[in-house]
């Protein structure tokens, strides 16, 4: 390893959102979206090691790792991972998470604990969300129904399941007088 060259792939990357679309945000509930296609693109560019710790079986016990090989490489590698992180986050999320002198892992893991280990808390604000769509506050119905699962699918992965009547339910609530027939014709 030592003597292949000091070219990693994942230097070669200069807009990381061309392959994250997805903006993190506190109040939109896609970290699990945005969560998968930053491990998606970790991977594909050899840092996954980086936001994930190796585990034991992952580990070759024959084979060095970079960081005993390069740690000049390893430590360049790590804030590109970390630059990729804070620039695919609200300015919100990145003054929440912001600390100095972190490691990828250690923002990638606060931002993990910020969704994900208030599990209750967060299931409230979901509830909360899920209650108050309304169509009104969308430019169509496709828009309308898509917030709608999309809070439901969120929902269900905090442990507060939604199930489809209820879905439903809450989609006639929320729909413009102007589709009363509709929602007649649903119920």
């Amino acid at each position: 390893m030592a003597d292949q060259t000091k070219f990693h792939p994942a230097l070669a990357v200069n807009n990381v959102k061309h392959f994250i679309s997805v903006t993190l945000e506190m109040d939109k509930g896609h970290y699990s979206t945005w969560a998968e296609l930053f491990k998606i693109h970790c991977r594909a560019y050899q840092v996954l090691d980086h936001i994930l710790p190796l585990t034991s079986q992952s580990i070759d016990t024959n084979t060095e790792t970079i960081v005993e090989v390069d740690s000049a490489l390893w430590s360049r590698l790590d804030a590109i991972v970390l630059q990729w992180i804070y620039s695919t986050i609200s300015n919100d999320l990145l003054h929440t998470i912001l600390q100095p002198d972190s490691t990828a892992q250690q923002a990638w893991e606060r931002l993990q604990n910020i969704f994900q280990d208030n599990k209750p808390s967060r299931a409230v604000y979901l509830e909360n969300q899920f209650t108050h769509v309304h169509m009104d506050d969308y430019p169509n119905i496709s828009a309308y129904c898509q917030e709608l699962k999309m809070l439901a699918d969120q929902l269900s992965k905090v442990g507060a399941p939604v199930s489809n009547q209820r879905l439903v339910l809450q989609l006639i609530v929320g729909l413009k007088e102007n589709y009363d027939g509709v929602a007649t014709f649903i119920q």
